[in-house]
């Protein structure tokens, strides 16, 4: 999708493509609690650990602002409205669909109400919306983060280590930290900011295709053995009180950073039927990430009802992509008619040498 400079970064949309899937397939898995099955074949544990999909999306926002607002001034107040267009109409669409589900079911609306207005600092949004808050939080810093980048190139590496103690002194007092971890920028930060270093040292990891296999089988090796411990539930409960969590940010950011990086920066862009079309699912992504909670654990459990057991991992798994593609119209008809006609009323921010827009 374009930003409003009208820059175009095909190769970042199939990256968006790929977290995607990850977290469907995640959600798809739970018919059956197949997110709690022993651990597949090496390397299956990226998609039965699907969640760690939301963590490439998010070292992704910061990798693509660092390399949007590179050595550009912004204007900040166009910055925030801009972004409110792009994640606030579909956004507060779901929260009323979610909000009427909730009310013909009999819930108690004052607690939703006061739920939805939390959200602003808790994760507590519907939909996979506690990620929205994570990138709202991130916004607030940017300016901060633009400016220490650009006073030294090992700035963000320093918030980096104070993020990790930062969350090493709440473990000792809390006697866990899965949960900030997981869900709220005291984690996510993290992954923010080395999306952003990657996009600083990208030519350290261009063109050098077989670090960045080396380090992606170094991942899926560390994810396989985090789902045979027990994986995000069974860790060993949930919430974990394991240490691992005080850096499971930091090792999933790092990781998808220099991915990204080095996919960015050692190919061109194809504008071929193929790069298109995985191109399309990155644009169709907050719709379909947003959208698939009213629909994925419904057609999980009818499929599994009623055509083929999915109690069987691989089974499940085989199956996955099936339902995924079958959001693609889902994703289209709201991009189209609910994220697009925001999109034209968002204004340049990047501010140009004479001082204009």
């Amino acid at each position: 999708m374009k930003s409003s400079s009208g820059a175009y970064y095909g190769g970042l949309d199939h990256v968006r493509a790929i977290a995607l899937f990850m977290v469907f397939t995640w959600h798809f898995i739970h018919v059956g609690s197949g997110q709690l099955a022993p651990p597949p074949a090496f390397p299956l544990s990226l998609l039965t650990e699907g969640h760690t999909g939301v963590a490439l999306f998010i070292t992704l926002s910061g990798y693509l602002f660092a390399k949007l607002l590179d050595g550009k001034k912004i204007n900040y107040i166009s910055f925030i409205w801009n972004r409110f267009l792009r994640l606030a109409p579909l956004l507060i669409l779901v929260i009323v669909v979610v909000g009427c589900r909730e009310y013909l079911a009999g819930t108690d609306i004052y607690g939703y109400v006061e739920n939805i207005l939390a959200g602003v600092i808790k994760p507590s949004l519907p939909n996979g919306g506690w990620s929205i808050t994570t990138e709202f939080h991130f916004y607030l810093l940017l300016p901060v983060l633009l400016f220490l980048s650009r006073k030294s190139k090992y700035a963000l590496m320093i918030l980096l280590a104070v993020a990790v103690l930062i969350r090493a002194l709440l473990y000792q007092g809390r006697g866990e930290i899965q949960t900030l971890s997981y869900w709220t920028i005291v984690g996510r930060i993290d992954q923010f900011l080395l999306g952003m270093i990657a996009y600083q040292f990208r030519s350290l990891i261009t063109g050098r295709h077989a670090v960045a296999a080396c380090s992606l089988v170094l991942f899926a090796m560390f994810y396989w053995y985090f789902d045979s411990q027990g994986g995000f539930y069974k860790y060993p409960s949930y919430p974990s009180p394991s240490a691992l969590w005080i850096f499971m940010p930091t090792i999933e950011g790092l990781a998808y950073a220099l991915m990204i990086a080095w996919y960015d920066s050692s190919f061109v862009y194809s504008d071929g039927k193929c790069s298109r079309f995985f191109a399309l699912i990155g644009t169709y992504s907050y719709s379909i990430y947003l959208l698939h909670y009213f629909v994925v654990f419904r057609v999980s459990q009818e499929i599994s009802n009623n055509l083929v057991d999915l109690s069987n991992i691989y089974i499940a798994l085989i199956i996955s992509p099936i339902g995924f593609l079958l959001m693609m119209p889902i994703g289209h008809v709201s991009y189209r008619f609910i994220e697009s006609p925001f999109l034209k009323l968002r204004t340049r921010y990047i501010v140009m040498k004479n001082g204009k827009s």
